[in-house]
Parts: structure tokens; C-alpha cells; sequence
């Protein structure tokens, strides 16, 4: 059991004392317990009046070093007194900010913290849990994807406790998610009235879900995102991660929260001096004065003392990756990052409300060059998996043609790609993906030119790809009108590009054509075709009669030479 030292003796004992080497471990040590103990007093300490110094002293600690003490000592005080749940929420988003790995330690600590909570069927460690990632999500330090999966699971099979919790998550970050998702607040909430049909949970847990469903008609004007004195950080600056809830390979670090010998403590104190001055500026020395409020609180004097005196050390393992950003580059081998990126544009096609949010939210997500078939392959599938086709997609696609053309590139791609693969697909999928590239061609959103690739042949085609053929042309048919179609295939400019779609090499091949349109109700785009295989004998014999004629052309020549070749031999042989 530790022995209380009063802080006016404590600092008497540092002065009297020699002075230690700073490399050495018991010094270290001591400048660890003092990091600790003002981490702890700034914390404890922390309120909605205050929260702008303090955060500002804040920083006066080795933050790198004490990362895992910083997000222990919130998780600790927020379970103790979770109604200051948003003041330490605003306070990580502006350490988020500048040190963005602790951001990411913490929500890696609450995400692991929160499975081992509802694992364990512990209430109140799990309330408190969903409370701060609530608010983390206010602050714009998690995706919207995190919640809706916290709640999908919370839901999944409802009792009175997880029930109760959803409720509370959902109050506190409803108007958020309404922003952010309102499609995925609106299955929740379906879910939340499911649960009421069924009738299985107490009074009390069904009344709760009947004053959230009040709170979600009054658009949660009752549990606003964030207060206006902590939104201290601006929406374009925050860092937000993607970590899942069922993220693999988490880890908690926590060798942070113990003291660790640093082999390079003077280096790594230098490199924490220029960090500091960069977030608090280059006078942020003089903002290290002791405070004199009288207080007898050791934390306080604690704090303060730490402050007064050298800045404590950094750690050698945190700072390693400060000292490495800059020179090396750690590529991800595991294509976890594709992964992340086709989980986030799945959950937002499909928890967007309209067509414009969708569409605006996939263009802020500043797909790479390169992926753009990530998109537009997820927009297809998402599309062939509903029961019937919906505009919706069709709209999104064409929006994104319309945006660039590296988008029109890679669905005229995608259309070969699929065409080429259509026989996979069932009846039902093929309809819909037919029917969102028919919706594409027929608003101009992509060129015509992709139906090159089409070659409408009895041997080059299969009942599979006649389907698409039939619904697409059909479709394109019924918005643009049979003449205009008609017109279209015509044109002079684009004969080669439908050369394939009406064949016009063999009778065979033309005949096929013809009968295909014809049995789709489509006859009258193939009047041309009709005239050109009525001339088709016509053009044989011509083509017959100038072939023998060349032939007998040919003859004549080779005899003529061949009397020219004898009158020579002759005429030299009477010569001689």
C-alpha cells in the first residue's frame, strides 16, 4: 500500500535530492508516475466550462507516451459518471485531431470492451460502452456503419436489457444517424416495432420504445448530436475510422498502460518538444505555470507540479511510428482496405433514402482510379439481388456517368463484362441487370458503342444472352419509342457498330435476326434487313455473273499469253 506525500514535501524531496540521469530507469520511472498522475488529474477534472484549458494543458503531457494511460483514464471515468459522456467525447475529438492513433486505440478499446461486456451480459459496463460510442459518432470519430451494426446485433434476439440499450444508443446518436443514414435509422426503427407486435418484453422496455418512436417524429430535437460549446473541432478536420464491429486482429495494446524502460529517451523527448510546439505553437512553454486555487486535491498539485517541471518522457514504441511516417510506407498486403471499401459502399447504396443522397455520399467517398469497377460491379449486384428492378439504381448509375468519364468507361466495361457472363445469372437477375444498362443507353448516359459487343447469331449466342438481349432492346424500346429506335439503328455513323446486332454477311445469319425481332414484337426494326434479304439473290447472281466474268477475263489473258509465248519461240527459230 502506497504512502501519502503531501505535494509540498514531495517537492521539497526533488529538491534536495541529487539529480538523476534522465536516461536512467528510475528517473524514468518517476517522470512516468508523474505523467500518470497529471492524466489523471486533468481527467478528473474535466466539465463543459472548463474543457478548452484543460485540453490545452492537456497537451502539455507526453500524449504519445501516455496514450494507453489517456484512454484508460476516460474509459475509467466515463463508466463512473457517464452524464459527462459528451465532454470527454469532444475532448478525444480534438486529440483525434492531432494524434490520431489514440482516437484509434481508443475505439479499438471500447469495440473490444463492448463485446466482452454483451458477452458477459454486463448491463451497465455495456450501457456505458454504447453511450460513448454513441457520441464518438456525434463527434464524426466512427462510421455510421459501426452503429448500425451495434444495434443490428443488439436486436437481433431482443430481451429487456438489449432492448433498453439499443433504446438508449439509438437516442442519443438518432439525430446523427438521421443525417448520416435516415434508410438505416428507418430498419431500426421497423425493427424497434417489431419487437412491439411480439409483446414479449416488460412495460416498462416497451414504453421506452414508445417515447423513442416520439423522439424520432420530433426529428430527436430532445438529444441534439452535439452542444455548441463542444463542437470545438470542424467536420472537415476530423478523422473518422472504419473499424466493424466484428473487426479481426484488434488489439488493445496493453503494454501502453505499464512503464517501459526507453533506450532513447532523449530523442524521442526532443521529437514530443517539436509535436507540442506544432499543436500548441511555439509559445506553448509559458503555458506550464503552476495554478494556485487552493485546492488540497493531489491530482491537482500533482498536475501542476508535472507542468512546472521537465516534460515527461516519450516512449520508444509510439514514437517509432512518429519517426517512421515520414520515411517509410507500409503497403497492406491484405486487401483488407478493398475489403473496408466494398463493405462501405454496400451499406451506403443500400441505406441511403434517395438516389441524390446515395450518389452524393459514394462521390465524397473519392474512389481511386482504378476502383471505379469496385462501384459500379457493387451497384450491379445490389441491384440483380432485388425482386424487382428498381429506378433507383439506374439513376445512380447514370448520375455517376454523368460525373466523369472514367465512370462511363468502366460501365461500358462492366457491360461487355457481363454480357460475356450472362449465363451465370438467374432469370430474375438477368431481368434486372438487362434492364439497368437499358436505362443507361436510353438516357444517353453511355455510349451506344458497347452493343459492338453484341453479335446476334444463332452460334454466338445462348438462350441466356437472347433473354438479355430481348429485355434490354425491349426496355430501351418502351422509353424511347420504336420510331426513334428505329432511327438510331439506322444511322449511317454507327453501321459498324451494329453490324453485329443485324447481321448482314450470311442469309442464314440475316434470316435469324430478323425472326429473333420479330418474335420480341420488334418487326419494325428490321425493315432494312427485310429489303436487304429480299435482294440477297439478286446480289448472288451478280456477284456469280461478275465472278465468271472475271474468271473468263482471266482465261482469255492466260491464252493470249500463251499464243504471244509461242509466236516468240517461232520467230526466233527462223531466225537462227
Amino acid at each position: 500500500m502506497a504512502v501519502y506525500i503531501p505535494p509540498w514535501k514531495r517537492k521539497a524531496d526533488a529538491a534536495s535530492s541529487a539529480p538523476l540521469d534522465p536516461s536512467s530507469q528510475s528517473a524514468q520511472q518517476a517522470s512516468w508516475m508523474s505523467l500518470r498522475t497529471s492524466i489523471n488529474g486533468i481527467i478528473n477534472r474535466l466539465s463543459d466550462q472548463n474543457i478548452k484549458p484543460l485540453t490545452a494543458k492537456l497537451f502539455g503531457c507526453n500524449l504519445i507516451r501516455g496514450q494507453g494511460l489517456l484512454c484508460r483514464s476516460i474509459m475509467k471515468a466515463q463508466s463512473i459518471s457517464p452524464n459527462q459522456t459528451p465532454v470527454f467525447a469532444a475532448l478525444i475529438s480534438v486529440v483525434n485531431t492531432k494524434l490520431p492513433q489514440i482516437g484509434e486505440l481508443l475505439l479499438t478499446r471500447l469495440i473490444l470492451q463492448f463485446r466482452r461486456s454483451y458477452r458477459r451480459r454486463d448491463r451497465s459496463l455495456t450501457l456505458s460502452t454504447t453511450t460513448f460510442l454513441a457520441h464518438l459518432l456525434n463527434q464524426s470519430i466512427i462510421h455510421e456503419v459501426l452503429a448500425l451494426q451495434l444495434l443490428t446485433l443488439l436486436l437481433e434476439s431482443p430481451t429487456n436489457d438489449s432492448v433498453e440499450i439499443a433504446v438508449n444508443f439509438t437516442k442519443q446518436a438518432g439525430m446523427k444517424l438521421m443525417e448520416l443514414s435516415p434508410r438505416g435509422v428507418h430498419a431500426v426503427m421497423e425493427r424497434f416495432r417489431g419487437i412491439l407486435h411480439e409483446g414479449e418484453l416488460d412495460k416498462r422496455v416497451i414504453f421506452e420504445i414508445e417515447r423513442l418512436m416520439l423522439s424520432v417524429k420530433g426529428q430527436f430535437k430532445d438529444y441534439p448530436s452535439v452542444k455548441d460549446d463542444l463542437d470545438l473541432v470542424d467536420s472537415d478536420e476530423q478523422i473518422t475510422f472504419e473499424l466493424q464491429l466484428d473487426e479481426e486482429d484488434l488489439d488493445k495494446q496493453d503494454v501502453l498502460d505499464v512503464f517501459q524502460m526507453d533506450e532513447q529517451y532523449l530523442e524521442n523527448e526532443k521529437v514530443w518538444g517539436k509535436i507540442r510546439k506544432e499543436v500548441l505553437g511555439e509559445d506553448s512553454d509559458s503555458d506550464s505555470d503552476s495554478d494556485d486555487d487552493g485546492e488540497d486535491d493531489t491530482d491537482d498539485s500533482s498536475a501542476d507540479e508535472a507542468d512546472d517541471e521537465s516534460e515527461p518522457p516519450a516512449a520508444s514504441t509510439s514514437l517509432s511510428v512518429v519517426n517512421n511516417t515520414a520515411t517509410q510506407k507500409i503497403e497492406d498486403m491484405s486487401a483488407q482496405a478493398l475489403v473496408n471499401l466494398r463493405r462501405t459502399i454496400y451499406l451506403t447504396i443500400m441505406s441511403s433514402a434517395s438516389f441524390e443522397e446515395c450518389a452524393h455520399k459514394l462521390a465524397k467517398m473519392k474512389i481511386p482510379e482504378g476502383r471505379e469497377g469496385e462501384l459500379v460491379n457493387m451497384l450491379i449486384e445490389c441491384c440483380s439481388q432485388e425482386r424487382t428492378y428498381l429506378r433507383y439504381y439506374g439513376l445512380i448509375a447514370q448520375r455517376f456517368c454523368l460525373l466523369d468519364g472514367r465512370w462511363r468507361d468502366a460501365f461500358d466495361f462492366s457491360f461487355r463484362e457481363n454480357y460475356d457472363t450472362i449465363h451465370r445469372l438467374e432469370t430474375n437477375k438477368l431481368r434486372n441487370v438487362a434492364k439497368i444498362f437499358a436505362h443507361l443507353l436510353h438516357t444517353d448516359a453511355t455510349p451506344w458503342t458497347c452493343l459492338g459487343h453484341i453479335k446476334l447469331t444463332q452460334d454466338d449466342t445462348t438462350s441466356s444472352s437472347r433473354i438479355f438481349i430481348k429485355i434490354l432492346i425491349q426496355e430501351i424500346a418502351e422509353n424511347l419509342g420504336v420510331a426513334k429506335l428505329n432511327e438510331r439503328f439506322n444511322n449511317p455513323s454507327m453501321a459498324e457498330v451494329f453490324a453485329g446486332l443485324f447481321p448482314r454477311d450470311t442469309p442464314k445469319n440475316t434470316r435469324f435476326a430478323i425472326n429473333f425481332f420479330t418474335s420480341i414484337g420488334l418487326g419494325p426494326l428490321t425493315d432494312e434487313l427485310r429489303e436487304h434479304l429480299k435482294l440477297q439473290p439478286k446480289l448472288i447472281a451478280e456477284r456469280a455473273r461478275k465472278e465468271q466474268e472475271r474468271l473468263l477475263l482471266l482465261k482469255a489473258e492466260m491464252s493470249t499469253s500463251e499464243s504471244e509465248s509461242d509466236s516468240d519461240s517461232s520467230s526466233s527459230s527462223s531466225s537462227s
